[in-house]
């Protein structure tokens, strides 16, 4: 006696979504916020209307083109010498990324390695930075940038060398923490079994597990560093002019906010406030994505 055989129908699955969609409370918009702008700085060459360090006294203070008395010519209005205000604010993003990144990875580098140091070998090493890093961070960040800048001369490697210089202590206390946890774990005293150097612990078990540590606070120490750099171009001791830079066009546009030309503040205060923002939700996010503990809630 034949038996009929019935066939299911097979279930096939969806096809998952993009990896980068599925990151929940993935922070889209200020990523691509610092997407363009990092877009801008490296094509401003290209982007910008005009030379953002020459201007024309006939074509002063003129408005936004949306502004009774704008022009299309000029987009975004002209500074108190005729200079191009949309082409200084392309040029001033490179700088802003350009010292920003730049700090952030000498005061990561810095602090990194004497965190581990200190964490790792501990006893009169461990002490020696410790108070070291005490006394630093007892200081102004600010006011102590500014003391630095004022003896240096203003630059933009000055500039990156004094920020490296005054943030790298963040570094070392967070990277410190995570050391002294590490190396009671069992595969570093499986290392030490093996006859492996401290310098080799160091380096091939201990940096690999800081690294993330690293990346979470460089995101965070961006935007402290850009608005440091902006603090300190706009007092005059951070990059010089004409070079064009946010925290200078905020200075030279202090006096023609009181008579109405606000666009020469708002503007660039916009910018440093979008990067600044936008540095600081992507780091934060990557805090919880890289944090166990913190992932798990």
């Amino acid at each position: 006696m034949a038996m009929s055989v019935t066939t299911l129908p097979i279930a096939v699955p969806a096809p998952a979504p993009l990896a980068f969609w599925r990151l929940k409370g993935f922070p889209l918009i200020p990523t691509l916020i610092l997407l363009i702008i990092a877009f801008v700085a490296v094509f401003a060459d290209l982007l910008a209307p005009y030379d953002p360090q020459v201007g024309s006294l006939a074509r002063r203070f003129r408005p936004p083109a949306w502004q009774e008395g704008g022009s299309m010519a000029y987009l975004l209005g002209t500074d108190h010498v005729g200079r191009d205000v949309l082409s200084r604010l392309m040029y001033g993003a490179r700088v802003s990324m350009i010292v920003g990144l730049a700090a952030v990875l000498v005061a990561g580098s810095l602090g990194t390695l004497l965190g581990i140091l200190s964490g790792y070998l501990g006893g009169w090493v461990d002490q020696v930075i410790m108070r070291l890093t005490d006394s630093w961070l007892a200081l102004p960040a600010l006011t102590f940038a500014i003391y630095l800048a004022a003896i240096v001369g203003p630059s933009e490697l000055n500039i990156i060398i004094i920020l490296g210089c005054v943030y790298w202590t963040r570094y070392a206390r967070v990277i410190r923490g995570e050391v002294l946890s590490l190396k009671e774990r069992e595969f570093v005293k499986l290392a030490i079994v093996a006859g492996c150097s401290k310098w080799v612990i160091m380096w091939r078990h201990i940096l690999p597990n800081v690294i993330n540590s690293a990346i979470v606070l460089a995101t965070l120490m961006l935007g402290v560093v850009i608005v440091t750099e902006a603090a300190l171009s706009f007092l005059g001791v951070g990059v010089p002019p004409p070079k064009p830079a946010w925290g200078l066009m905020l200075s030279d546009g202090k006096k023609g906010l009181m008579v109405g030309y606000w666009w020469l503040t708002v503007l660039p205060g916009l910018c440093i406030m979008l990067m600044v923002l936008s540095a600081n939700l992507l780091g934060d996010w990557l805090r919880v994505k890289l944090d166990p503990q913190l992932r798990q809630l």
